[in-house]
């Protein structure tokens, strides 16, 4: 009676990877009554089965052999990821401690010399297989509930934007767009400058985040918000506020949001209007003490301010927005992010216009 219990039930295949005909043979007895088999007598075969076949829940692979040996195969499934879901048992007859050492370090789980006690061997084998089932499962289950959290940050984050565009007619398309330009911006910057690089993952959390750059506009008095005219100097006083009342507001929700994306639209609420020189405000930083993405949202919001008609002006029109930034007719901006700018214009003119 086997001591090993594995569920079959979906078909689970292992791959025999041995240039002997006779060693595969033996193999394939051992375990065909618990698991579909697949052969391989080189390793450049071995890799297309695992190309090919989702089912394979493990490899058995010889070292020593023609075309391509057991070393070449590991290292690929190593460099695709494969071996972390994936058990490799190395069976060979070799006893060289450092090929066998290079074998663990490309992630082969166990060495098994030859020759081999089969019921041993099947009991080693399937032992570690339902361990991979159990960490799979697990690894399944917790990318799950990932994707929950990120679907409901989002919610939140659309949810707060939109309780802005009750308020302010332009705002509602005007934060979705600022996300699409902060994308495509930071995208440039971490492209250009190895210093500031980010994982795409990052800058879909910062574009995301750049919806609530406005947030603290629910704060702002509709006479003031919605005004026709120029405000008077007490009035911009009070719109400038936005900024901090949007820093205070996502202070109260710190542990309902993701981690990263609250710590980017902190920052982005507070910051997104200062300025390189350090005329800006509310803190008057200056230079490198504004945060590199929310220097990318300031040019965002900027750019979109200017093209998007307003109560109390009209659009402007692309090349001319454009010419005003680099003017410097809207503040100064960090010279890195005006070239990342300048080599995004295409992207930018086709995701607004």
């Amino acid at each position: 009676m086997d001591k090993y219990n594995i569920d079959t039930s979906q078909n689970k295949a292992i791959l025999i990877v041995d240039d002997m005909e006779i060693n595969r043979a033996l193999l394939a007895e051992g375990f065909k009554d618990k698991f579909e088999i697949f052969e391989a007598s080189n390793g450049l075969r071995a890799l297309e089965l695992l190309n090919d076949n989702n089912n394979i829940i493990a490899v058995l692979l010889d070292l020593l052999m023609p075309v391509m040996n057991g070393m070449d195969v590991l290292y690929e499934m190593n460099k695709r990821g494969l071996t972390s879901r994936i058990p490799v048992f190395i069976i060979t007859a070799s006893d060289s401690e450092k090929m066998l050492m290079d074998a663990y370090e490309l992630g082969a789980v166990d060495i098994i010399s030859k020759p081999f006690i089969m019921n041993f061997l099947r009991c080693r084998i399937g032992n570690v297989i339902e361990l991979y089932k159990h960490r799979n499962d697990l690894a399944n289950i917790v990318d799950e509930q990932i994707r929950r959290l990120e679907v409901m940050n989002q919610s939140i984050v659309e949810a707060l934007a939109n309780i802005i565009e009750f308020r302010d007619c332009e705002s509602g398309e005007h934060v979705k767009r600022i996300a699409g330009l902060t994308e495509i911006l930071m995208s440039a910057v971490s492209d250009m400058y190895p210093e500031h690089y980010f994982p795409k993952t990052e800058i879909s959390k910062i574009a995301t985040s750049a919806i609530l750059h406005d947030v603290g506009k629910i704060s702002i008095p509709d006479s003031i918000l919605n005004k026709p005219g120029k405000l008077t100097d007490e009035e911009f006083e009070i719109m400038k506020s936005h900024t901090v009342k949007g820093y205070e507001i996502l202070n109260k929700i710190p542990n309902i949001m993701d981690k990263d994306i609250y710590r980017y639209s902190h920052d982005i609420c507070r910051h997104h209007h200062e300025r390189w020189d350090g005329r800006g405000y509310p803190d008057k930083l200056k230079g490198d003490e504004i945060s590199i993405w929310s220097q990318v949202v300031a040019v965002a919001d900027v750019y979109d301010a200017l093209i998007s008609p307003r109560v109390y002006k009209k659009a402007f029109e692309h090349e001319k927005a454009v010419q005003m930034i680099f003017n410097g007719e809207c503040g100064e901006f960090n010279p890195k992010i005006l070239k990342a700018f300048e080599a995004s214009i295409d992207k930018i003119k086709s995701k607004v216009i």
